[in-house]
């Protein structure tokens, strides 16, 4: 004998009931079989809504009726679209009978719960019949029996009380002596003792299907949903979650309790107490496993097995000097919301005795309040305790499985990952059992303290990465364009699972929560993007609210850069080759620094000195060992490089620089590159991450151009003075060459001070054969103090520029 239930989902279209129908007429070739089945989805929300409106004297409710009845005549004409005649008859007379009562809901203003019971009952009545005379329709030897004629309870109408002793002699006599292959039951419904019509509650069919499962000590109970047994986490708002194939009876009902709709603790109680397994299974994919439940269901070799949530937690704190050492208050603070009939979900008390937290449902925040401070108006009024405080807006999420008792650590790792990613809890809850280790925390957070535990708990080390580009120009195209490339490599071998989800250009800016296609984001960005802010694309990101976010600045904007504090502070890493934040003011640098590590957010600039060439990094591991800087020399500029390399007695400067600002080795501004500020900017940088406290204008700059130059106001302006000052370029070059010497714009830090400057570089010198736009830095420290640890390589460039900013998010990804 098999007892399976359908819920409304699974009822609820012609389509679905066709899939029902298939699968019993399946299960029927092999045994007899046992069909609870809820009213249509949705049906049974309708019928309430009808009684409401008749009750109220809204003659809506004929209009609520008549949408009930199209529901159920249509499913007909589908399942049975020839000789249906019978089957419309008969429920035409069931729906004449329900259209009856509602009009005498609205005659006398009325609706009980007695009423109620015999309104909702007419849901699964009508369901129940359509799909056995489906069946027999379609050749199934079947039959509907009324479970009303087999689950008999007490009078406590909308949730009436079992009594088993008749019920399950009802049951047993009924099945004993019955011949049919398929019998379909109507579940929820019921009557009293008294012959009265009755409703189990909610989740009632299922608690229909556990009483005749547990009756007729099956071996199986099978829940046929909408979903493929319960998951690790609610596939709505995790889309990585992972149906679990086995479970022990208590890790379900602490999952069940905790948010997972799939089954109602309460409803299976009956095959619970028998330890007849459960299986949960999915009407529209009926191949798959689904979940498995049962008494020895755990599985050690994951300590965690679900995660879950309730939303709309109001959390309540009573607490006062007054509470300490005084017995009684925990019992008066409970009995009174005993009393408003008002269900704790959690309860936390602070050791000191000085406060009691508790959560309950927002809806019933505001009378627990005025009931608690009424209680306690005396030691309020004497300032005792404080008037019960209310947090509203909270969500409580639990991390459950049996084994978490036997593996240390696990509560760190759960606080860890939420803390890193700004996550703020409000109060925690562990039972004894450590089965269910739960926490209050913000709404809106939410969904990302879901993604962010199951990634943590079920996704084998894979850490998603969600990046935001601001500045798709010519280096953040080629950024994007890296990514794309690698993105399978990074997921295979590093487990990082990197998205793009927002792009950025100086007009448009677009953005997808689930990651944005690579293959067209041009014409995307061009075509579906918004207008772009600086301030909005901030609050977008924000907003998403997604896990492990990183803002990746590919800009030289002084605006973006004034933005970093605020991502930090929201727990969103920062990437950038801008090097105007870390070469401004000390104090904002130092700001940044600190709020990076207040609120965990990797705050990163590798390509603010030498593009792709790991010389922060290298520097920063210098320090982290315990090494001491003493000295830097460099060239730092492949823009300036790859202009004195060009230029000689043969070229003009102007034709130069012209040429490396069309290859992309300066800035839009010539000026910023020949000026020296930029190098400045990166031997201040260096500086500072070796440890000086020095602000740029502590720098020493020599400047090589024209008197015409320095003073030029425009670009435009600075070109000409170029063309009309060659000789003074030439001199430089003239003079180099008579010194057997190559001209190199150099950039040193000695003792604490830094300059820069155009220099004569002799043969010999590490710096004489540096070609084309290539970086190096000498590093002399204690460790290295007469042969210097170099770094040489391409220091400009959108590729390699691209490649460090790449280099750098990977980092965060690694962390």
């Amino acid at each position: 004998m098999k007892v399976l239930k359908f819920g409304g989902t699974s009822v609820g279209s012609s389509k679905n009931i066709t899939n029902v129908v298939s699968i019993l007429t399946n299960y029927a070739k092999t045994d007899k079989v046992i069909c609870v089945v809820s009213a249509v989805g949705g049906v049974t929300d309708k019928l309430l809504e009808a009684g409401q409106l008749a009750q109220s004297k809204n003659s809506a409710y004929a209009d609520a009726f008549s949408n009930i009845r199209t529901i159920h005549l249509n499913i007909i004409k589908e399942l049975i679209p020839s000789n249906n005649e019978t089957v419309l008859e008969e429920v035409e007379a069931r729906l004449a009978s329900l259209k009856n009562l509602l009009d005498g809901i609205f005659l006398i203003n009325e609706l009980s719960p007695k009423t109620s019971d015999k309104l909702v009952s007419y849901g699964e009545l009508l369901s129940s019949f359509i799909i056995a005379e489906t069946l027999k329709s379609k050749g199934a030897n079947a039959e509907r029996k009324n479970s009303q004629e087999l689950v008999t309870t007490n009078s406590n109408f909308t949730k009436a009380e079992v009594n088993y002793s008749i019920t399950n002699k009802n049951v047993q006599d009924y099945f004993k002596n019955s011949t049919f292959d398929i019998t379909i039951l109507p579940g929820f419904i019921s009557k009293s003792v008294t012959g009265e019509i009755t409703t189990l509650g909610r989740g009632g069919s299922d608690f229909t299907a556990a009483i005749v499962a547990a009756a007729l000590k099956v071996d199986q109970l099978e829940i046929w949903t909408d979903v493929s047994g319960m998951y690790t986490a609610n596939p709505k708002m995790v889309k990585q979650a992972l149906p679990i194939d086995k479970l022990s009876y208590q890790e379900a009902m602490e999952l069940s309790h905790f948010g997972a709709k799939v089954l109602y603790p309460p409803t299976v109680q009956p095959v619970l107490s028998l330890q007849i397994p459960i299986h949960i299974k999915n009407t529209l994919e009926p191949d798959a496993v689904g979940t498995i439940i049962s008494k020895d269901g755990s599985n050690v070799n994951n300590a965690a097995k679900g995660i879950t949530n309730i939303s709309n937690v109001a959390l309540l704190t009573l607490q006062g000097n007054g509470m300490v050492g005084i017995p009684g208050f925990s019992r008066r603070l409970f009995q009174t919301l005993a009393q408003e009939k008002i269900n704790v979900i959690l309860i936390t008390q602070a050791s000191s005795e000085h406060s009691i937290c508790f959560g309950i449902d927002e809806k019933d925040a505001i009378s627990a309040k005025s009931a608690i401070d009424t209680e306690f108006e005396n030691e309020i009024s004497l300032n005792k305790i404080d008037p019960i405080l209310v947090e509203s807006n909270l969500s409580i999420i639990a991390l459950i499985g049996d084994s978490m008792k036997s593996h240390q650590g696990i509560s760190g790792k759960m606080f860890s990952a939420l803390g890193k990613n700004n996550i703020n809890i409000r109060a925690i809850a562990q039972g004894a059992s450590e089965r269910n280790i739960s926490a209050i925390i913000a709404q809106k957070d939410i969904k990302k303290a879901l993604n962010i535990l199951h990634e943590v708990f079920f996704e084998g080390n894979t850490k998603q990465l969600n990046v935001f580009i601001t500045g798709v120009g010519n280096v953040g195209e080629r950024l994007v364009e890296q990514i794309k490339q690698q993105r399978k490599y990074l997921k295979e071998n590093l487990k990082i699972n990197l998205r793009v989800v927002g792009l950025s250009n100086s007009r448009k800016m677009i953005f997808n929560d689930e990651g944005l296609s690579l293959k067209n984001w041009k014409e995307q960005l061009a075509n579906e993007g918004e207008d772009a802010t600086l301030e909005g694309f901030y609050e977008s990101i924000k907003n998403l609210n997604l896990r492990n976010s990183v803002f990746v600045d590919v800009t030289a904007n002084k605006d973006v850069a004034d933005l970093y504090a605020k991502y930090l502070k929201e727990s969103i890493a920062v990437v950038a080759c801008n090097k105007i934040a870390c070469s401004s003011k000390l104090e904002k640098y130092k700001e940044l620094k600190q709020l990076s590590f207040k609120y965990n957010a990797p705050y990163l600039f590798e390509t603010n000195v030498g593009a792709g060439l790991p010389v922060i990094d290298t520097l920063n591991n210098l320090i982290a060992s315990g090494d001491k800087v003493t000295s830097i020399q460099a060239v730092l500029s492949g823009s300036l490089n790859f202009v004195f390399n060009n230029f000689n007695d043969t070229t003009k400067f102007y034709d130069v620089v012209k040429q490396a600002a069309a290859e992309g080795y300066t800035e839009p501004d010539p000026r910023i590159d020949l000026s020296g500020v930029d190098v400045a900017r990166k031997i201040l940088i260096l500086a500072r991450e070796s440890g000086t406290e020095m602000d740029l204008e502590d720098i020493e700059n020599t400047s090589f151009l024209s008197e015409a130059g320095v003073k030029s106001d425009t670009v435009d302006d600075f070109y000409q003075t170029l063309i009309a000052d060659e000789a003074h370029y030439q001199k430089l070059y003239a003079s180099a060459k008579a010194n057997n010497s190559q001209l190199k714009y150099v950039a040193e830090f000695n003792n604490g001070e830094a300059k820069v400057g155009l220099k004569e570089i002799p043969e010999g010198h590490p710096f004489y054969n540096l070609e084309g736009k290539d970086n190096i830095v000498m590093f002399y420290t204690k460790r290295y103090p007469e042969q210097p640890m170099i770094i040489k390589g391409a220091g400009a460039g959108a590729d390699v520029t691209a490649s460090g900013l790449f280099a750098d998010i990977i980092r965060i990804g690694n962390n």
